[in-house]
C-alpha cells in the first residue's frame, strides 16, 4: 500500500461508488481504511456533506462508515478534498458519537 491519505477518494474493486477514505494515513497503513462512500447526489441531511473537486461532485454518506480491506481489494485513487471539506465531513463523523447532552 502507497500510504493512501485522508481525504483521497478512490474508486475500489467490487465496490460501485467511489469511497473516501476518511482515516488518517497511520491508521491507512494497516492495509485497512475507514471510509464513507460518494454517491452523485443524495437526499438533504445533515450527515450527507456536498462537495465539489475538480473531476467530480458528490455527497459524502457519513452515516455509512465502512472499514475497507484494501489488501484483498484493487484501487485506484481518483481525486483528494481540499481540507476544508475533510473537516466538514470529519464533523458530521464525529456528531455521530457525541455524548451530550446525555439522554436527548
Amino acid at each position: 500500500m502507497d500510504g493512501i491519505e485522508q481525504g483521497e477518494i478512490l474508486s475500489v474493486e467490487r465496490i460501485s461508488t467511489p469511497v473516501l477514505a476518511v482515516s488518517k494515513k497511520f491508521f491507512n497503513r494497516t492495509e485497512q481504511i475507514i471510509a464513507c462512500p460518494v454517491l452523485k447526489n443524495a437526499s438533504s441531511d445533515p450527515l450527507h456533506i456536498l462537495i465539489r473537486t475538480k473531476e467530480m461532485q458528490g455527497v459524502v454518506l457519513c452515516e455509512q462508515v465502512r472499514i475497507l480491506d484494501l489488501h484483498v481489494r484493487g484501487y485506484k485513487k481518483i481525486d483528494e478534498l481540499r481540507p476544508e471539506d475533510i473537516m466538514n465531513v470529519a464533523d458530521a463523523i464525529q456528531s455521530i458519537f457525541d455524548y451530550y447532552p446525555f439522554g436527548k
